[in-house]
């Protein structure tokens, strides 16, 4: 796979920036040709990469070694919060359809080993939330849990779920699904529980991103960070963007600890949007249609 090295000036920190991580190259990443194509998801180890549309219209995987495609499925929906099971082996996606006018969604599973699809939770109009929790798949259906084993052994959810329902925020614990909403009355998007399930990380649409205790305490702002995704426990990727009204004009991908410290990983050369990471990678996509990796030391 052809791999193109960006200039320098994407390497380095802007002055007066903390240095909470370090970056030893930026590369873009031959995927299937198409303005329209976005980064889904990206596998724990960092060896491949899930495709989308800005549709969320199917999903391909790219082997990041060699290049080489496989499509996982055409189905509408499946790029939206696409999950991939801890040891890469399985995706877990929406798959979106129509009935009496209404839309519906329903999760499905397939094991990239050896091709089987599994429907995890069957069509349905009120779809809250999607998480993998060690070997089990579970989904947030009208406020109560459905879970199923996307491996060997017994399907069981040990840690909280964050889900969303016409923006506010839910989180389930012990079979039990509540309202949580730490920051007070806002719309809420792009949640998660951080990695040993602890925290909670979620955006306040016009009040930026924010980070709680499972409990509501101890909240902490992050600013203006959009689309944030847990990196540890204790650091957080996201994005700052401008726009015209029309077009996005710019954007950086960011890197922010819990204590207020930050690091720009991107520079101008391009409007960099919507990291994901994994084990010593940052993946990123762009406006017009292209991936790059951040690698870091």
């Amino acid at each position: 796979m052809k791999k193109v090295l960006l200039a320098l000036a994407l390497c380095v920190s802007f002055s007066g920036m903390a240095q909470l991580v370090n970056v030893t190259s930026i590369e873009r990443v031959g995927i299937p040709e198409s303005s329209a194509n976005k980064v889904a998801a990206i596998s724990p180890q960092g060896d491949y990469i899930l495709v989308t549309t800005d549709y969320n219209c199917g999903l391909t995987k790219v082997d990041l070694a060699t290049g080489a495609t496989q499509v996982i499925t055409r189905a509408q929906g499946a790029g939206h919060d696409a999950h991939i099971s801890s040891d890469g082996t399985t995706v877990v996606y929406r798959e979106k359809s129509t009935k009496n006018r209404l839309q519906m969604t329903a999760v499905k599973s397939k094991n990239l080993e050896t091709g089987a699809e599994q429907q995890l939770v069957k069509p349905t109009h009120d779809l809250q939330g999607v998480a993998i929790d060690g070997n089990t798949a579970v989904a947030i259906d009208k406020g109560k849990i459905a879970k199923k084993s996307i491996g060997e052994g017994k399907a069981q959810v040990t840690a909280p779920v964050l889900s969303t329902r016409n923006f506010k925020l839910y989180i389930t614990r012990d079979g039990r699904t509540t309202e949580f909403m730490p920051a007070g009355d806002h719309r809420y998007i792009w949640a998660s529980m951080s990695p040993d399930a602890t925290k909670a990380l979620f955006y306040c649409s016009g009040n930026g991103a924010w980070v709680c205790n499972v409990d509501g305490s101890n909240l902490v702002s992050l600013g203006k960070l959009q689309a944030p995704k847990w990196m540890t426990n204790d650091m957080v990727v996201g994005m700052k963007t401008t726009d015209n009204g029309e077009v996005y004009t710019s954007g950086e991908i960011v890197v922010a600890d819990l204590n207020g410290n930050e690091q720009v990983l991107t520079g101008d050369d391009v409007v960099a949007m919507y990291p994901l990471p994994a084990t010593g990678k940052i993946v990123f996509s762009t406006p017009t249609g292209e991936a790059y990796i951040i690698n870091l030391k």
